[in-house]
Order: C-alpha cells, then sequence, then structure tokens
C-alpha cells in the first residue's frame, strides 16, 4: 500500500486562515481526507487534497463514542494504511491514535518541518498570525517551535 498523508480538519483550517495552506502541497505533494473532513472544513479543496473514506465503518463508529467524527474518520484511515501519517491536534485523538501505534504530527509540526526545509523564512511571524485566529495556541508551544526551528 502507498504512504498516505491525512489531515483533520483542524489543520486545514488553521492553514487557511494563516494563508499557509499550500504549504500542505510543497510539503507532502497530496494530502488525504475523508468526505467527513472534507465538509468539516466547508470550501472547496485544493487540487492536492484527495477524499478517501475509511473501509471499517464500524471501527470508526466505536472510535466516534471519544472524538468527534472528522477526528475518528482521519484515524479509522490512517489504520487502514501501513506508514501512514496523520496530521491530527485534538489532544484527546492525538492520545488514541499514539496508542494505535500511528505515526502523527499536528499543524505546528508541519510548520515546524517546513520552516526545517526553507518553506518558511519566519515561523515567527506565521505563529503571530495564528495566535489572531481563534485556534488556541501557547505561548509555551509557540516557543518550543520557535527553539525547534532555531529562531
Amino acid at each position: 500500500m502507498r504512504k498516505i498523508i491525512i489531515s483533520d480538519t483542524s489543520c486545514l483550517i488553521t492553514l487557511d486562515k494563516i494563508n499557509q495552506l499550500e504549504t500542505l502541497r510543497s510539503l507532502f505533494r497530496t494530502i488525504t481526507v475523508s468526505t467527513i473532513i472534507a465538509e468539516e472544513y466547508g470550501k472547496s479543496l485544493p487540487a492536492f487534497v484527495e477524499i478517501l473514506d475509511p473501509s471499517q465503518k464500524v471501527f470508526q463508529q466505536t472510535l466516534q463514542l471519544n472524538v468527534d467524527a472528522g477526528e475518528a474518520t482521519a484515524i479509522a484511515l490512517a489504520l487502514e494504511y501501513k506508514d501512514s501519517l496523520i496530521i491530527i491536534d485534538d489532544f484527546k485523538a492525538r492520545k488514541i491514535a499514539e496508542g494505535l501505534g500511528l505515526n502523527i504530527t499536528g499543524t505546528l509540526g508541519v510548520l515546524i518541518e517546513a520552516k526545517r526545509k526553507g518553506l518558511i523564512t519566519n515561523l515567527k511571524a506565521v505563529l503571530e498570525g495564528w495566535v489572531k485566529t481563534n485556534f488556541r495556541i501557547t505561548d509555551e508551544l509557540i516557543q518550543q517551535a520557535l527553539e525547534m526551528s532555531e529562531e
């Protein structure tokens, strides 16, 4: 099976709000989301985003007892593809994904990787834009990200 990069809704919305959605394409070429995530995003998806739904609906429904529908489909889809990477921010969903042995990162991890690869020249400015959105990020996380990206 091919490696896929799966994004949850929060990553798409956050990166869209800070004008960094194209960073996903630059880093990964193609991003995969479920139909539910596409609906939660609420806008037309860029051409580099493909829609693929998990085949294990029972597992998805079980996950929905603990996390929202988008996160449940992202985790269920990641379980179907060996060596996949899931971009997920919700703490509870991250813990479940980690417990299932999935490779995870978050939106902040995507931005740090983009900085390391030279796709972002000023991470501090990008994170200042993030703070102005309604998506939470702590000062501690910002400081850690800047240190990790040597800013």
